[in-house]
């Protein structure tokens, strides 16, 4: 009886939630222009904060904030059972200066919602508004909490999240099962991407200070150049990858920063060059920042210099769990204008979501956001990216799909 009651509320439910979403779209997509207008970096989503907690008031969904020292925020739906489902979206911008001339571009000097967190953003508040209104219809098949999480780029949002609480009964049941996505502009718009296994890579930060011995640049002779023990490791850090590393793993070692002089005919003393370690594998993670420190390390000396290597922990590497996957398939698959896409490969790039995967079963998946009309568009991070609002429907109800599926 009370499963046939259930698959009677989930029928109601799915029936009018298209319907719902269509309703919500204008101003959500007014919402969305409103907050790339002003973007905010992590830890400082003032305004931002304090615009998703006027949403979620409206609507009457409970919420708390001032969460991740100041601006994360949780918010929760109840439902039937005593498991919630958790939905989570970040909502910082990037230190870029916007170059997309759009009217509603960014109005904050060098930063900009270059990587579509305005858009996640508003894809959960439709999810709120959604939800808010079915579990006024009849009560959700499960409780479902969404998180509102600050500085996902590479300054601990997530982790500062966990340790806050989120996870285990802040507000509401503890959850037992999360989901994320992210924009992708080399998927079509509107559709779904899914992968079992590890999506996307750790990403770790190193940076190495080269000391060596000054003179100047007419005798050459008298100097331990810097520069030159730097272009070693930057070649010899590749090695890495080629020699030490088995072809079939992933690894991407990417120097990004070089750093050293100050005048055209001085030889400096120090030097320092900056960059980033991705890995699929967590002993292929280890041994590569072991063999970092070894390298940089030989091949300063070999030039009569010294080399100090520092290594930053960032993310590990988001690895989706399987029957967490299956359900986000399973919503992909009754959104009339979804098309689901089974991804091949990982990609290299990081994201933080993956601190909730080591927690819990978790799932990120990938909403396409590329325009047919366009034959490419500006990549994540470019100063031209703009979040695609076609996709706002389709990212709001596998969401809610998802919120709705049976535990």
């Amino acid at each position: 009886m009370w499963r046939a009651c259930a698959n009677l509320l989930f029928m109601n439910h799915s029936a009018q939630l298209s319907q719902l979403i269509q309703n919500e779209l204008p101003t959500l997509i007014a919402l969305r222009h409103d907050l790339h207008t002003h973007p905010e970096i992590g830890l400082v989503e003032t305004r931002t904060s304090q615009v998703i907690q006027r949403e979620l008031h409206a609507v009457g969904v409970e919420f708390k904030g001032g969460l991740v020292s100041g601006t994360g925020v949780i918010a929760h739906l109840p439902g039937t059972g005593d498991k919630s489902i958790g939905l989570r979206a970040d909502i910082d911008a990037l230190p870029i200066t916007e170059e997309t001339g759009l009217p509603y571009a960014s109005q904050t000097p060098g930063v900009m919602h270059a990587c579509g967190h305005d858009g996640h953003t508003t894809i959960l508040i439709g999810v709120a508004r959604v939800l808010a209104k079915l579990a006024a219809i009849a009560p959700l098949p499960r409780p479902v909490t969404l998180l509102f999480q600050p500085a996902e780029e590479n300054l601990g949002g997530a982790t500062r999240m966990i340790a806050d609480g989120c996870l285990t009964g802040l507000l509401g049941p503890a959850i037992s099962e999360i989901y994320g996505l992210h924009c992708w502009p080399w998927l079509p718009v509107n559709s779904v991407g899914v992968r079992n296994g590890p999506l996307l890579a750790s990403t770790d930060y190193f940076s190495i200070a080269v000391h060596g011995v000054g003179s100047h640049a007419a005798w050459p002779h008298l100097s331990n150049d810097p520069i030159i023990a730097m272009a070693a490791i930057i070649t010899a850090l590749q090695t890495i990858v080629s020699r030490n590393t088995d072809p079939n793993d992933a690894v991407v070692i990417s120097v990004c920063v070089v750093k050293a002089g100050h005048a055209f005919n001085v030889i400096p003393q120090d030097g320092a060059l900056e960059g980033t370690i991705r890995t699929l594998n967590a002993q292929v993670r280890t041994n590569t920042v072991k063999r970092i420190e070894e390298v940089a390390g030989h091949a300063a000396r070999m030039h009569g210099c010294t080399a100090k290597v520092t290594i930053s922990s960032g993310c590990p590497p988001t690895v989706n769990h399987p029957t967490a996957t299956d359900v986000v398939r399973r919503a992909a698959n009754q959104i009339p204008a979804a098309q689901l896409v089974e991804v091949d490969n990982p990609f290299m790039g990081g994201e933080d979501f993956a601190f909730y995967g080591q927690k819990i079963p978790a799932s990120f998946f990938l909403l396409g956001i590329q325009d047919p009309t366009r034959p490419s568009m500006p990549a994540l991070h470019h100063p031209s990216f703009n979040f695609n609002d076609d996709a706002i429907a389709t990212g709001i109800e596998a969401f809610c799909r998802v919120a709705l599926s049976e535990s």
